[in-house]
């Protein structure tokens, strides 16, 4: 068995489907975990069958470089499976192998398989894995670590100093074997974005205009959190002489978001009753990529606390939009349960004027629903007209 740290929150998900007809899919972006976290189960199904029938099979391994299609995985299991009992079968990066779900579809239907896999693009479950399961399979998102889960991996106190690392070195969890020091976190993080850049976007897309991908993406990072749309990015691009269809820039914003890079976040006006088809805001899956796209600067912290803020909603199963009322916007509205909460985020109220305008925002909106302003201030737990005043640190140690 290896040695890891436990992700309570993951395994908690998946631990009811173990045994279960339904294939798992584990998705997030690259170097998330994901391939810790099948280790982490098959631990789980050993300890519970000493004598199970697991099969792994992972193409970064020189062992499975040539399984290229679904003939070649197909067979590959059918040779290693154990006749009279069931199979416990992970297959990591199953998307790198052409056709998958063909093999997986036709070894579901044969029975004996108890079936997990990982995936570093939405595709898998959007298109190509749910049009031939049909609804037979679980997914669970899998996100960089939280702050909580931050403090657990490098040993740290929860404090303001361990909460500012965090901020500056994002949440990928091998972080935890590399000295924190700029150097070293920068340059591996500066790895990770090429290979994801060039691995889950260029190769698996086409892309052709990959200086343009580049731009686009620095771009994203310099406007984290800031409403953007297509025709903005290609006026802007024009100014420094680069022209691009807004097409393209739709498209190549799409798959980013499907390499589970960037998180695109729609707005909507404050009743929910209208989703606006202009505008977006883009977060960034992973706060350290993004600091070592547009290089960390504390001119920047109110754009990666409110990027934070949104991963943290997300680690916590909320589905999230951001709000518009006429000249008025509300940072995050947020559901879980059936149950709303208004957000807005600011780096600190240390004027009148932001007070009014954070608070004010939310005193706008006619219903009782919970609202939160959230800061970098240290004091929080104060209400200011029923709105809750949290800070940054507690909002981001808790499951909200």
């Amino acid at each position: 068995m290896k040695n890891y740290i436990k992700r309570r929150l993951y395994i908690d998900k998946i631990t009811p489907y173990i045994g279960k007809d339904l294939i798992k899919v584990l998705v997030g972006q690259r170097r998330v975990g994901k391939s810790v976290l099948m280790y982490q189960i098959m631990d789980i199904i050993k300890r519970r069958e000493k004598k199970a029938s697991i099969i792994y099979i992972n193409r970064e391994l020189n062992e499975f470089v040539a399984m290229e299609d679904q003939k070649a995985l197909y067979d590959y299991v059918k040779n290693k499976a154990v006749d009279g009992q069931i199979n416990y079968l992970f297959v990591d990066e199953v998307q790198t192998i052409s056709g998958f779900e063909n093999a997986l579809k036709s070894l579901q239907a044969e029975g004996g398989y108890d079936i997990y896999c990982t995936g570093s693009n939405a595709d898998i479950l959007s298109g190509e894995l749910a049009t031939y399961l049909g609804g037979r399979y679980v997914e669970v998102k899998v996100y960089p670590l939280g702050f909580s889960e931050f403090l657990v991996f490098h040993g740290l106190e929860n404090n303001v100093e361990s909460m500012n690392i965090f901020l500056r070195y994002g949440g990928l969890p091998y972080l935890k074997n590399l000295p924190l020091n700029d150097d070293v976190i920068f340059d591996y993080l500066r790895n990770i974005y090429m290979a994801i850049l060039f691995r889950d976007v260029v190769e698996r897309y086409r892309v052709r205009n990959v200086t343009f991908l580049e731009r686009l993406v620095l771009y994203l990072a310099k406007h984290t959190g800031t409403i953007i749309s297509a025709r903005n990015i290609v006026k802007f691009l024009k100014s420094q002489r680069v022209s691009i269809s807004v097409s393209s820039v739709l498209d190549y914003l799409s798959f980013l978001s499907k390499a589970f890079f960037v998180s695109g976040v729609r707005r909507s006006d404050i009743t929910g009753k209208q989703i606006f088809e202009i505008g977006e805001k883009y977060y960034f899956m992973d706060i350290g990529l993004r600091n070592v796209i547009a290089g960390f600067s504390p001119f920047d912290m109110g754009l990666i606390i409110e990027n934070a803020v949104y991963n943290h909603l997300l680690i916590n199963s909320y589905s999230v939009l951001v709000g518009k009322d006429k000249d008025r916007e509300v940072d995050f509205i947020c559901e879980k349960g059936g149950e709303r909460k208004y957000l807005q985020v600011a780096l600190r109220i240390e004027e009148e004027q932001t007070e009014s305008r954070e608070f004010g925002n939310l005193l706008a909106i006619p219903d009782n629903y919970p609202k939160y302003v959230i800061t970098t201030d240290e004091y929080s737990g104060t209400s200011y007209q029923g709105i809750e005043h949290l800070s940054l640190r507690k909002f981001l140690s808790g499951d909200f």
